[in-house]
């Protein structure tokens, strides 16, 4: 028969063992590891620019825009049935990082002559000469007179590929004046002025 002693001694011993194996089930339950990840975003550009001899470009992002160079001395002295030409080129600059797709509509017109005028806007090869031949390129906008605006095709650009400037799309705008007599006759010494806008949306 156990003594006292001995009984306290074995429930000492129950109780240190009790006690280590819940130590060292804490210890074995403590691994622990993480993944982070984050991450970071940057807008794109997106401009465009235009040229009125394909060397110098600038943005004229307000009307009426650059100057056309219409074929001259006729531009400034037109008879009746003359027709005028004048180059305009189209790119992105080098800090656009997406394509466009672009859209001509005439935005506005004005003087004596403004309804006796009709004309074309066409886009061209780059070699293409701004001339009569232009017609065989891609009609993009057209009016029976400046006051009108009939629509066309819109042609695309390509995104640049840094660190230069996109490839230029060259459109030739084509203006013819009115007869001599009857409907949209050209008037003696009018004059006349028109705006188209060349619209940019990124890809």
């Amino acid at each position: 028969m156990a003594t006292k002693a001995t009984r306290r001694k074995a429930l000492a011993v129950l109780a240190g063992g009790l006690v280590l194996g819940v130590g060292a089930a804490v210890t074995l339950a403590a691994w622990n590891d993480s993944e982070f990840a984050t991450g970071t975003f940057q807008a794109g550009a997106f401009n465009l620019e235009g040229s009125t001899d394909g060397v110098d470009y600038a943005e004229h992002p307000d009307a009426p825009g650059a100057a056309l160079a219409f074929t001259l001395p006729l531009a400034g002295n037109l008879s009746p049935t003359d027709t005028v030409y004048a180059p305009f080129w189209l790119r992105l600059d080098d800090a656009t990082t997406t394509g466009a797709e672009v859209t001509v509509t005439r935005e506005a017109s004005s003087g004596a002559n403004e309804a006796n005028i009709s004309y074309d806007i066409y886009a061209i090869g780059a070699a293409a000469p701004c001339d009569a031949s232009a017609s065989a390129g891609t009609l993009l906008v057209s009016g029976d007179a400046l006051t009108d605006s009939d629509a066309g095709s819109t042609f695309a650009l390509a995104a640049p590929v840094s660190p230069a400037a996109g490839v230029a799309q060259k459109v030739c705008v084509i203006a013819t004046a009115g007869p001599e007599t009857g409907p949209g006759a050209l008037v003696e010494g009018g004059a006349a002025s028109a705006t188209w806008k060349f619209a940019a949306e990124s890809d």
